[in-house]
């Protein structure tokens, strides 16, 4: 598939102001409706600043967390834009993380058959992951994105300021789709980012390295922008992640996404040895940096069942068969790789060892 052009306008800029009222200009008044989270309102809102009146922007808040990408909070905000008269001529800004930004873009991108729709993320994870590609989602029977859309927003705000309001495993549960991009694709951003000091951030250096990250995942949308093929690359550390990520919500101590990705990454960096040759010393030295980040999510060999099954469950199989993507070494990345069962268990096996 030839290159297809993002249309989503991204903004880089800590003039938030001047970036959102320039953005949202050329919509009706009346028209501009706003969502963001309890903890965002406090936080973040006040960073917009005072919106000049004749805007008219029509606001509703959402509980945070991600027991509330859901249904019914997908109803809920249907039922405010109905009520409050939007049409398909409106603009809904989505100012939150990742679990924000996936629930109202699917919201915007179903009602009246979609409505225009600006991302303003305000975590690490969601400026380098949710800014690029289009995919919207809400979580349903107890698995991660199950239902959603491809829909791209109309424009994006990246202000790395919001990042001063998120705490550190907040930080850092971002920082892993970094790490994975610069796996996947760029070994100099990966130098990068395990150069940066995570613990007292210049984030004039980091706005830079966050462009780099976003440069990479446009780069595999571009090329495919509904993962029909090299798009899957974006997947690395993903299949167990989510798994990880769905068995700790079961087991009522949830983590972070970032976190289960990281957990994911190790998983999948030692298939990766073992399908497609990545140099075994090299996926150690990574994993040992990767715990030492992230710490350790203790799961039990009697929890390999689940997580296996829980991987059957990723929309990203075919055929029945489990499918991951993996890496033969940095900057490169195979699609579909096929693990057999016995083989995941040794990764996770793999995971299992590391000690923190």
């Amino acid at each position: 598939m030839g290159i297809s052009k993002i249309n989503s306008e991204i903004y880089y800029s800590r003039e938030i102001e001047k970036i959102f009222t320039r953005a949202i200009s050329s919509y009706p008044p009346g028209k501009i409706f706003l969502i963001d989270e309890d903890n965002v309102r406090r936080h973040c809102r006040p960073l917009l600043g005072e919106v000049p009146g004749n805007f008219e922007i029509k606001e509703i808040t959402l509980p945070a967390g991600e027991q509330n990408k859901s249904v019914k909070s997908v109803a809920m905000l249907w039922e405010f834009l109905s009520k409050n008269g939007a049409d398909r001529k409106s603009l809904l800004i989505n100012l939150g993380g990742g679990m924000l930004t996936d629930l109202a873009g699917f919201a915007a991108s179903t009602f009246k058959r979609g409505i225009s729709f600006i991302n303003i993320p305000t975590t690490l994870l969601s400026q380098v992951d949710a800014s690029v590609g289009g995919k919207t989602g809400i979580n349903f029977y107890g698995l991660k994105n199950e239902v959603g859309t491809f829909r791209e927003p109309d424009a994006v705000i990246i202000n790395v300021d919001f990042l001063k309001t998120i705490d550190h495993d907040n930080f850092i549960s971002g920082y892993a789709e970094m790490i994975k991009h610069g796996l996947i694709h760029s070994p100099a951003h990966l130098d990068e980012l395990m150069d940066f000091y995570i613990h007292s951030p210049d984030y004039g250096a980091l706005e830079k390295i966050i462009r780099h990250s976003v440069e990479v995942k446009k780069y595999f949308v571009e090329n495919d922008p509904v993962e029909k093929g090299l798009r899957k690359a974006l997947n690395f550390g993903h299949t167990a992640g989510h798994a990880f990520e769905s068995l700790a919500m079961e087991q009522n101590r949830p983590i972070l996404h970032g976190f289960a990705v990281a957990c994911g990454m190790i998983t999948e960096l030692f298939l990766s040895v073992k399908k497609c040759g990545f140099n075994k010393n090299e996926s150690i030295k990574l994993a040992d940096w990767i715990i030492n980040l992230y710490g350790k999510f203790i799961i039990k060999k009697t929890d390999f069942e689940r997580l296996y099954n829980l991987m059957t469950h990723d929309k990203k199989n075919e055929a029945g068969r489990i499918n991951f993507t993996l890496v033969p070494e940095p900057g490169k990345v195979k699609i579909n790789c096929d693990c057999r069962k016995n083989e995941i268990y040794e990764a996770l096996e793999f995971y299992s060892s590391f000690q923190k």
